[in-house]
């Protein structure tokens, strides 16, 4: 038996891949730090967990409707309204299982192959993978520390073609952390006006800001009719094995979203919604609380890389990652991403897992405790030091 053609194109995400590497180093009984996967180390908040437990024990066990309970509907369009300043009606709202699921209906209900869609690089790879899988052409835009880690909207004009069907975002970013300001909104909404095209905006890491206002694109005049905003629950309200995420489409859109959701899953547990109404009207206390620790975080981990030398690391604005350019090493970011995991029991991802341009890059997560981040950072030194210091000697 052989597999369908098709599954030679689709990829993978490797941080799922490099955390089994790294736990079957620890089943030797190795000590690791796991700093790849981007998961909060918080359990959901209590409010949130006793809102499901009650809507189990109501009965709410059963099919939901296809594009979500009504009460979740309106209570995302309504924080939408507060939080992005534009209001959708709440029938231009589905829920879905994961944020990924509103990248595969999105890719999958406007691009034919042959069309190409405009994905960051460095950036989440499942953009790339479901873009090829699909038949279409991922075109990667370049996202430079030298620019913290923004796109130029002047390099996104030029890489416009007719064949152009779709422009991914991501702000707070993965895997850098980079946020695109206004200005850079307002100009990348004038390329998608001028040439007629849809934008995805994952938003997942909105509230995770260490500083403004998050600016959605889907506010800007003109934008609402041609953007897919992506959120969800699982980063904001550390609800990653919820599997919620949510998509807020154009009215035009709507019709191939439900059929997309109908012929894959159905809909999203009950149950689970119930607990994401909560998690948005209820307190946001520790939402709040968590942000504040990972502030702590970044900048335990932003000081203790530049400490190090030759590694460069920028401070971000948002998200729970940092993207630190390690050339002085005189190893690519893969070559290090391996020394640092069998040398030092660190686990990083290279910085190519997510494009191109970050050869020269690994990521961290800092979702983890601050007593494990300062231990990364201290086997990481006894890993980088002698390569840095034997460089420097040749």
């Amino acid at each position: 038996m052989q597999l369908a053609s098709r599954m030679a194109s689709i990829g993978t995400e490797t941080a799922f891949e490099a955390a089994a590497r790294a736990r079957a180093l620890e089943a030797t009984g190795r000590s690791v730090v796991h700093l790849e996967i981007g998961e909060p180390d918080f359990d959901t908040p209590a409010n949130i967990r006793e809102a499901a437990k009650s809507a189990i024990d109501a009965g709410r066990t059963h099919y939901p409707p296809f594009p979500g309970i009504p009460e979740l509907r309106e209570a995302i369009a309504a924080d939408s309204a507060q939080r992005r300043g534009f209001a959708p009606d709440p029938q231009n709202v589905f829920v879905t299982v994961g944020g990924k699921g509103v990248m595969y209906y999105a890719i999958l209900a406007l691009v034919d192959p042959g069309d190409e869609v405009i994905v960051p690089d460095p950036g989440y790879p499942i953009y790339e993978s479901v873009t090829r899988f699909v038949g279409g052409t991922p075109v990667p835009i370049a996202i430079r520390q030298e620019n913290e880690f923004r796109l130029d909207p002047d390099e996104l004009a030029s890489l416009v073609t007719p064949r152009t069907k779709l422009i991914v975002i991501n702000s707070p970013a993965n895997p850098t952390g980079g946020v695109l300001t206004r200005g850079d909104l307002e100009k990348i909404a004038a390329i998608a006006i001028e040439h007629d095209i849809a934008v995805l905006s994952d938003e997942i890491y909105s509230r995770i800001l260490y500083g403004g206002e998050h600016v959605s694109i889907a506010a800007l005049p003109g934008m609402a009719e041609r953007t897919i905003v992506l959120d969800g629950f699982s980063k904001t309200f550390a609800m990653t094995g919820w599997r919620l995420g949510y998509a807020i489409v154009p009215s035009w859109l709507g019709h191939g979203f439900g059929r997309l959701i109908i012929n894959s899953v159905s809909g999203a547990t009950t149950f689970a919604q119930v607990g994401a109404v909560e998690a948005l009207n209820g307190p946001q206390d520790a939402v709040d609380a968590m942000v504040a620790e990972f502030r702590a975080r970044r900048d335990l981990v932003v000081d203790g890389l530049n400490a190090i030398p030759g590694v460069r690391c920028l401070r971000p604005a948002g998200a729970f990652y940092v993207f630190p350019e390690i050339s002085g090493t005189g190893l690519s970011g893969a070559e290090l991403a391996d020394r640092l995991l069998l040398e030092a029991g660190v686990s990083v991802l290279a910085g190519t897992a997510f494009g191109g341009v970050g050869v020269n890059h690994i990521r961290l997560s800092y979702a983890t405790s601050r007593e494990n981040i300062a231990e990364a950072l201290r086997r990481m030194r006894t890993v980088i030091e002698p390569l840095v210091a034997a460089g420097a000697a040749r």
